[in-house]
């Protein structure tokens, strides 16, 4: 390999959730049900030590149709992207073979908080119809000490003004139940160096 330079990035979910896959209902009928889903995920990630308590999946806003599960790996590959939405809409994007998850179905992304700015971003441009968030708000930085980013104040009319529906505060306490057992915890917070949540917030 000339100059040693990598090649390919590799991005899997960890072995716990692979094998628990078989295990997960194949339809959750409604958002309350989609969102247990992703809090019981984002708990065991972070107790598993691959990543922070984050995960997310895709499923079909008409029929519950699970279509993806995603968590945080970026302790797990040492690959800082590897966040449970990037991980969630590229899963979708591989198993249905397409880069617009919008072409032929209503595709949700369920999340247990608002995407912090990287995943805004991927979000925005997955093709997926609509987006169920837990929550926004400084509390995720509050309760986990991570950066979230420069996310615009209107997040969620930008993405309304692109076609993609955003529905806030399904399960929100269990959310955060899930942020200050982290918080508590001696987990590692792998903000980069010079960065973490802003102090201004209230």
């Amino acid at each position: 390999m000339a100059h040693g330079l990598a090649t390919s990035v590799t991005l899997s979910l960890p072995a716990w959730l692979i094998e628990e896959l078989p295990d997960l209902p194949d339809a959750l009928a409604t958002p309350e049900e989609q969102m247990a889903l992703v809090h019981r995920l984002a708990d065991r990630n972070w107790r598993e030590g691959g990543g922070g308590p984050f995960a997310a999946i895709v499923v079909d806003a008409v029929t519950g149709e699970l279509v993806s599960v995603g968590v945080n790996v970026v302790l797990g590959t040492g690959i800082s992207a590897g966040h449970a939405e990037v991980m969630a809409l590229a899963l979708a994007q591989t198993r249905l073979g397409t880069w617009d998850l919008g072409e032929e179905r209503e595709l949700a992304l369920v999340v247990n908080w608002r995407p912090c700015v990287q995943c805004y971003g991927a979000t925005l441009w997955s093709g997926v119809r609509r987006l169920v968030v837990a929550g926004e708000g400084p509390e995720l930085e509050r309760l986990t000490r991570f950066d979230e980013g420069p996310v615009v104040a209107d997040w969620a009319e930008q993405f309304e003004a692109r076609g993609i529906a955003v529905t806030s505060d399904v399960l929100r306490e269990e959310a955060l139940a899930v942020y200050r057992a982290y918080g508590e915890s001696s987990a590692t917070v792998y903000n980069a160096r010079g960065t973490g949540p802003i102090e201004a917030h209230p």
